[in-house]
């Protein structure tokens, strides 16, 4: 049952090449966006959070309800682990992110098999988890700024760079500052692949074969 990590440079595709390997392996799919959002909405104390990581599978079933929760107060217990972001979004406070249940939410997905995983630090929080291929996708700066663009219809290349430049560096601190690691350096990851000189379709093909080429866990 495959379990694949991707961390990303900003604008190198992690998230399409995710949907397209999930797709393409019928598994589950976790972005940052879904992970971001269900820490937010979930309402569990500490406590609870620690017991259910006793009993694989509930946790993960009791996050996806949470999605649909009527609530919108954040969980922000006092004890939870903090980072502070070089560029922050002022809509949203990163320095108060529930770190602990994302990692909860990380490692239960990865329990349980057949999933997608991309970013919030899914090659550290799953490093010793033998199961797991880990992927770091990269392209060159002219190919993200013009995929910036066009994703998030940006007429100014000025623009595209500058957003590109805060993004990476947010993500880069993230990681960083909460693991202690340089989430640039090949050697966190499996395979680190170029998207723009592979395109999305080989960067997956490259994926899958590797995944299918793996030495069975023993």
């Amino acid at each position: 049952m495959p379990v694949i990590t991707i961390g990303r440079q900003f604008g190198a595709g992690g998230a399409s090449v995710g949907r397209m390997l999930a797709d393409r392996l019928k598994t589950d799919f976790l972005d940052s966006n879904i992970i971001d959002e269900v820490a937010r909405r979930l309402q569990l104390p500490k406590e609870e959070v620690e017991a259910e990581d006793e009993q694989p599978g509930s946790l993960l079933a009791r996050l996806l309800v949470a999605l649909g929760s009527a609530s919108s107060e954040p969980l922000m217990p006092a004890e939870a682990a903090a980072w502070t972001p070089p560029n922050a979004a002022p809509t949203f406070d990163t320095r108060k992110a529930v770190l602990q249940i994302t990692q909860h939410v990380i490692e239960e997905a990865a329990r349980g098999g057949n999933v997608v995983i991309v970013g919030r630090g899914g090659a550290y929080i799953l490093s010793k988890f033998p199961a797991a291929l880990h992927v770091f996708l990269r392209a060159a700066e002219a190919v993200r700024v013009k995929a910036i663009m066009a994703r998030f219809s940006i007429t100014s290349v000025d623009e595209s760079r500058r957003r590109l430049k805060q993004t990476d560096e947010n993500w880069t601190s993230y990681i960083k500052q909460v693991y202690g690691h340089d989430r640039d350096h090949p050697a966190h990851y499996d395979m680190v692949l170029d998207t723009g000189r592979l395109g999305y379709e080989g960067t997956v093909a490259a994926v899958l074969a590797a995944l299918s080429s793996r030495q069975p866990i023993t």
